[in-house]
């Protein structure tokens, strides 16, 4: 069973940062790829970014390219994500995910997808 945990959401002022981390257990998390995803009021679910088991490969959706930065580290089985110059648009819920690859994070293949409870990141303008 894959547990994830996010934390570091909060209420920030436009143009500001957050750090998003994601703690997971129940399985190896080396062997995975980790990606975030966020959900507006009233809309679905986006991919926001992803990050391969190595950490070697890192993919943006086209809105937050240049502003933020998926990371992980393996030895603390945790990913994280660094988000710089927030705008309100970025107001959502921020979910963290994992699968077997990146490609099914970003919606490439079909494949199971593991879900943590998400996280709440209020930007304020």
């Amino acid at each position: 069973q894959v547990q994830l945990v996010e934390s570091g959401g909060g209420l920030v002022q436009a143009g500001g940062s957050l750090r998003l981390s994601c703690a997971a257990s129940g399985r190896t998390f080396s062997s995975y790829a980790m990606g975030w995803f966020r959900q507006a009021p009233g809309k679905e679910r986006d991919f926001v970014a992803a990050i391969n088991w190595s950490g070697g490969s890192t993919y943006y959706a086209d809105s937050v390219k240049g502003r933020f930065t998926i990371s992980r580290d393996n030895a603390k089985n945790t990913v994280y994500l660094q988000m710089n110059s927030l705008k309100p648009d970025d107001t959502a819920v921020y979910y963290c995910a994992t699968a077997q690859s990146a490609r099914i994070l970003r919606g490439l293949y079909d494949g199971m997808i593991y879900w943590g409870k998400g996280t709440l990141v209020t930007v304020s303008s």
